[in-house]
């Protein structure tokens, strides 16, 4: 595989209530035009969210996070099986109002898509170490 493949990827948000417009990250999608490559990550993010708003449509942001799981990876019939990676990936980083969000996109070169994608999460989706122990 080569080390020069260029990617672009967007970090996934969840506002549990828009309005306050608080929000943790939940999620990373990566796309490599060069390798065709389009996939989601998620960390560990529903006691996150609840820390924001208990009472947080947990249900409704999972629903969302298979939504986007499907745009990278659609099954025979759905509507994005017809668009390539780029468009899907264009689709799925523009902005919107809604529970589940994606920040800005950024952009990098890899070796690897699939281990940038899981180095990416680890950094931007995890729940963050306390200070000076490691440990979550």
């Amino acid at each position: 595989m080569s080390a020069d493949l260029a990617y672009q990827y967007v970090v996934l948000r969840a506002v549990p209530r828009v309005e306050r417009e608080e929000f943790v990250n939940i999620a990373v999608v990566l796309h490599c035009k060069q390798d065709r490559f389009l996939a989601m990550k998620a960390g560990p993010w529903q006691e996150r969210v609840r820390s924001l708003d208990p009472a947080a449509d947990i249900a409704a942001i999972a629903h969302a996070l298979d939504g986007v799981a499907q745009m990278c990876a659609p099954p025979p019939g759905h509507f994005a099986a017809a668009m390539t990676t780029s468009e899907r990936f264009g689709w799925l980083a523009a902005p919107r109002s809604v529970v589940v969000q994606p920040g800005p996109a950024h952009g990098g070169v890899t070796g690897d898509p699939a281990a940038q994608l899981d180095s990416l999460c680890t950094r931007y989706a995890d729940a963050p170490k306390e200070p000076g122990t490691g440990q979550v």
